[in-house]
């Protein structure tokens, strides 16, 4: 990849990273230890506010992807605030993602494709990733889904 890929893949659909999103809680946003980053869970934002809903309940799977694809935009914001660059990503390692959900719903992993399936169209087989995804029964503030991310990046 040239050293302006990465931004110009984010350019071309249509995208722009946000700031760096101030903690709702007594924790940071990110952590480096090597060459790791770990980003601390993200919640669903549309339009500058929570994106409130429970799958199975008042959400559908198209709309929870919706808000995951969202939340992968808020991750790739608080990645660059983290490493100044995202073209040093080496890697995404992992995906963590929390849906609130009714007992009986069960495509957490098609709402949390939508944050997969940004990754790699941003990094490519770079952003290929272990991942988990959880039903569970509340988020913070209500949102729909939450999303928390390891990302390998080059050495300084």
């Amino acid at each position: 990849m040239s050293s302006t890929s990465v931004y110009t893949k984010i350019q071309s659909l249509g995208l722009e990273l946000p700031p760096l999103a101030i903690p709702a809680a007594a924790y940071v946003p990110f952590v480096r230890s090597g060459n790791l980053i770990f980003i601390s869970g993200h919640i669903a934002k549309r339009d500058g506010k929570v994106w409130v809903g429970q799958l199975g309940r008042d959400t559908d799977t198209a709309t929870g992807k919706a808000a995951a694809r969202a939340i992968a935009v808020d991750l790739l914001g608080t990645l660059h605030a983290a490493v100044g660059d995202l073209n040093k990503v080496t890697r995404i390692v992992k995906l963590m993602s929390l849906v609130n959900s009714t007992p009986d719903f069960t495509e957490q992993h098609l709402v949390t494709n939508g944050c997969s399936e940004l990754l790699a169209e941003v990094f490519g087989d770079k952003g290929a990733h272990a991942r988990s995804a959880f039903g569970v029964a509340q988020i913070p503030m209500g949102a729909c889904v939450e999303i928390e991310m390891i990302v390998e990046v080059a050495a300084d």
